[in-house]
């Protein structure tokens, strides 16, 4: 097992997870989610259901409990059926024995029809008590609850690590990727390009192009982009707003305070840190888009 990231283009992710990175589907990835990327992950098929119909979205559900609390029970709402003529809504109910979810969790939940009988069960008790926090992760394919199918909505069951496997063999999870400065794409596990850049250093750059392109815009609002020289200490050479190449000698809009201000943001991010080794000597001037914040 790795640590990496995932996502599914730029529809879901990027999440932190663990995974097998031979254990694969046509290719795709078979992630283990800690509980934060689960309930990162939630949040967004939610959302993905609201925008786009929960009739074509799976959904994640985290519901929350302690473990000495009584049985309870919870209602998840879906979209309309597609085969009601009265405009029915979807629904799940799911069980929970909550004393049962540390030692059996494939067994601790179940997923039955929202009858009203389910529904006051639902509004009648709430999952108290003190004892340690406990989740039930419901995996609930919509599209398939209306024909009856055994498999519309699964409890996940966690691994050994306590972690959430969703969506393996099912979904089509790849690796979360980070673009280095010469221009390549490397998978998100990968710490150290080829070239030598660092995957620490490239995100540091990227957390602090909107700062360099405050202060570079505060004389030309409509700057695009900077080069700076990776040797030794880094410096800005070049400033680009749009396809023209700014003055930085006499006679241009800028001062040495102003570029020596952005130089000084440059170094803190790339050598300020002690988990971050300087970038090493390039052969030509790194190119750093100024993406506003």
């Amino acid at each position: 097992m790795i640590e990496t990231r995932v996502c599914i283009d730029d529809t879901l992710g990027p999440f932190d997870c663990k995974l097998d990175p031979t254990n694969r589907w046509n290719g795709w990835l078979s992630p283990h989610f800690p509980l934060d990327s689960a309930r990162q992950l939630s949040a967004q098929t939610l959302r993905l259901a609201e925008e786009y119909g929960y009739d074509c979205t799976d959904t994640i559900h985290v519901i929350e409990g302690r473990e000495d609390s009584p049985d309870t029970v919870h209602i998840i709402e879906g979209g309309p059926s597609r085969y009601s003529e009265d405009d029915e809504s979807l629904a799940v109910a799911v069980r929970v024995n909550w004393r049962r979810v540390d030692r059996d969790a494939s067994h601790a939940a179940t997923v039955a029809e929202a009858t009203p009988q389910a529904r006051k069960a639902a509004r009648r008790r709430k999952p108290g008590s003190r004892g340690a926090r406990r989740v039930v992760i419901v995996h609930i394919r919509w599209m398939y609850l209306d024909e009856g199918s055994d498999t519309a909505a699964s409890i996940v069951v966690p691994d050994d690590e306590g972690l959430f496997p969703i969506g393996g063999w099912e979904w089509t999870w790849h690796f979360a990727g980070w673009w280095c400065l010469c221009g390549s794409d490397q998978d998100w596990h990968v710490l150290d390009c080829l070239c030598g850049v660092t995957r620490d250093q490239a995100l540091a750059l990227k957390e602090v192009a909107p700062r360099v392109g405050a202060i570079l815009r505060r004389v030309a609002p409509g700057v695009t982009a900077a080069l700076f020289e990776t040797t030794a200490a880094p410096r800005i050479v070049t400033v680009v707003d749009g396809a023209t190449e700014l003055d930085l000698g006499e006679g241009g809009p800028y001062d040495t305070e102003t570029l020596g201000e952005a130089d000084a943001v440059l170094r803190a991010a790339l050598g300020g840190g002690a988990d971050r080794r300087r970038l090493p000597l390039a052969q030509v001037p790194a190119c750093l888009p100024l993406t506003r914040s």
